[in-house]
């Protein structure tokens, strides 16, 4: 097997579930924000405009619970591997894979065949991904600018009048859509190039066997092919 092992200690079942609640409420938030624009669909817009503000308070909360799950629940760094470290660890890139950005990205960019061993994301996405809890509370911060019940509270009101009103504000929280857009076609690219495995494995937990890994002295130790599983 010419890839690294997918074991179910790389996505334990609360960042499963976040990550099922960010994608249900990013298709929602995009559908509906699409709808509050461009009002096509006759009688759809109050049902659009609530499922949009419900789905925003979710999608903020959620990216909440997940950072703060990651100073307490434990994820493997890398790929092949179930050995485990608190999740925050793993955020950046660390000692056996920083070096391997250009390598990353000449092989994301199809002028490498072959991609570096070690962590379970390549260099790039770990840099990318930590965007995304920022523009997250960005997005959420616009919207309840542009919201009725919010918009005129001093902290609210003051972030519009820097922008330049109420249409600078709507301008810029509907084009961060499209940074969102970008971002999940980016994501399920990367996340499967080599295959499907890494998206079973977070979405429905299903492991799959391939090479193992030795985080602490950065080599491959063998291959697992999970019959044990089946025993």
């Amino acid at each position: 097997m010419a890839h690294l092992a997918h074991y179910r200690e790389a996505h334990p079942m609360p960042f499963v579930i976040t990550h099922w609640i960010n994608l249900v409420c990013m298709i929602l938030l995009i559908i509906t924000g699409f709808s509050i624009h461009f009002p096509f669909w006759g009688g759809f817009m109050g049902i659009a405009r609530g499922v949009h503000v419900f789905c925003g308070f979710v999608i903020f909360l959620n990216c909440i619970v997940r950072l703060i799950m990651a100073f307490f629940v434990k994820s493997s760094p890398d790929g092949g591997t179930r050995y485990q470290v608190t999740d925050y660890k793993t955020w950046l890139p660390q000692a056996d894979n920083r070096h391997q950005l250009g390598a990353w990205i000449k092989y994301y960019l199809f002028l490498k065949k072959d991609h570096p061993l070690g962590a379970k994301l390549g260099v790039p996405q770990k840099i990318s991904y930590l965007a995304i809890p920022i523009l997250i509370i960005v997005m959420f911060y616009t919207g309840l600018c542009l919201w009725a019940p919010t918009m005129n509270w001093g902290f609210m009101a003051a972030g519009t009048d820097l922008v330049g009103g109420l249409m600078s504000m709507r301008i810029i929280h509907y084009f961060m859509m499209y940074v969102f857009i970008c971002f999940m076609f980016i994501h399920i690219y990367l996340a499967n190039i080599e295959g499907i495995s890494p998206t079973l494995l977070m979405f429905f937990w299903k492991e799959h066997g391939g090479l193992v890994y030795d985080p602490e002295n950065h080599v491959i130790v063998g291959e697992d092919d999970l019959h044990h599983k089946k025993a």
